[in-house]
């Protein structure tokens, strides 16, 4: 059982979850018709070699899957985040060695389907959790949007000691796919994977990485450059990336952390270990240029996009998870958490590794 003690918020655990069925890029594109020459260039970069996605069977005659409608579409949200998303919880709570009878608040982050009750009352219903359980639901933010659930658990955790609290990012990005000829589809349906994360959120504790600082950033100026436009003919929301926002957020990174650290007395190489959102291999390779990052600092965020793709509001706790899973962090060093999304937004979080069964 996690010593839980008070004054400060630690992530106890994470666990990670994904669709069982595993696609080689170039099986992507065949089962998606992906013909358009910007979608086979990207489904041909080395960034990503498997996603796993929830895809229907392939039609035995074409060789495609078929074109889902919105209500399956929906449909598929809704049962893949309940699959996906249970186990991920599963998972960390048994890392933690918790039950959902321990956890006392519930934030759930996802940008890839809407329902009402949101998800939140999903796995509430599915999982046992306690009937004072307070739950936040938290749509449409995008790939940013972990670390802003992340900072509202940090508060609240620190003002009610004693209490956990379990932080869920659920992404099914097939349910948001659509299918045509254009470029812009094509970049999204070669980039996204479905995949779920789960933290635990707990007071003062020997078992995990303390969260010291939060810092934020927004480029309103760029509200565009990622959205969701609705598409007539598709009947069905369609994502939009613009081909420039790697650098943009790769450009304006150096100003939040910079104002992180300074704000907490630290310098960048006071900085052990970076934990980055995947966001595509040119958005890593543009942050490590900014920040001055060797290769081995961005490891695991690579590797995530390597296995998964980019899987939105989760992405960085996978590399986080992939991180203490290494257990290279020693006590006293200090990590970064970065993710970017919507807005255009950039979000920061200064971490702090504690000794093993020593209360800080």
């Amino acid at each position: 059982m996690i010593n839980i003690g008070s004054g400060d918020a630690a992530i106890v655990s994470v666990g990670s979850a994904f669709p069982d069925a595993s696609y080689s890029q170039d099986e992507v594109g065949r089962l998606l018709g992906l013909e358009h020459r910007v979608a086979r260039k990207l489904l041909a970069a080395p960034h990503i070699r498997t996603r796993r996605l929830f895809l229907p069977p392939p039609d035995p005659v074409t060789g495609r899957v078929p074109d889902e409608t919105p209500a399956e579409l929906h449909a598929k949200f809704r049962h893949g985040a309940l699959e996906i998303g249970g186990r991920a919880i599963a998972a960390a709570l048994k890392a933690a060695a918790l039950t959902p009878s321990d956890v006392g608040n519930l934030l759930c982050v996802t940008s890839t389907g809407f329902l009402v009750p949101g998800v939140s009352s999903l796995f509430s219903r599915e999982l046992g959790f306690r009937t004072d359980l307070v739950r936040t639901d938290v749509v449409g933010m995008g790939c940013n949007a972990g670390l802003n659930g992340l900072n509202a658990l940090v508060q609240w955790v620190r003002t009610h000691p004693g209490r956990v609290a379990l932080l869920v990012c659920c992404e099914i990005n097939s349910a948001m796919y659509v299918r045509d000829e254009t470029a812009r589809t094509g970049i999204v349906n070669s980039l996204f994977g479905d995949g779920a994360a789960a933290a635990v959120i707990a007071s003062e504790t020997a078992e995990g990485p303390y969260v010291r600082d939060f810092e934020s950033f927004c480029l309103p100026g760029r509200w565009d450059a990622m959205r969701f436009d609705w598409n007539d003919d598709a009947g069905k929301w369609s994502f939009y990336l613009d081909r420039d926002i790697p650098y943009v957020i790769g450009a304006n990174l150096v100003e939040p952390v910079s104002r992180l650290l300074e704000r907490n007395g630290l310098r960048p190489e006071s900085i052990s270990h970076w934990v980055l959102h995947t966001g595509g291999g040119a958005v890593i390779d543009s942050a490590r240029r900014s920040l001055g990052l060797t290769e081995h600092a961005v490891r695991h965020t690579r590797s995530v996009l390597r296995d998964f793709g980019n899987i939105s509001s989760g992405s960085f706790l996978v590399s986080l998870e992939r991180l203490l899973d290494e257990g290279s962090a020693r006590p006293g060093e200090r990590g970064v958490m970065i993710t970017m999304g919507p807005g255009a937004q950039i979000e920061t979080a200064l971490i702090e590794f504690a000794a093993a069964g020593k209360e800080r």
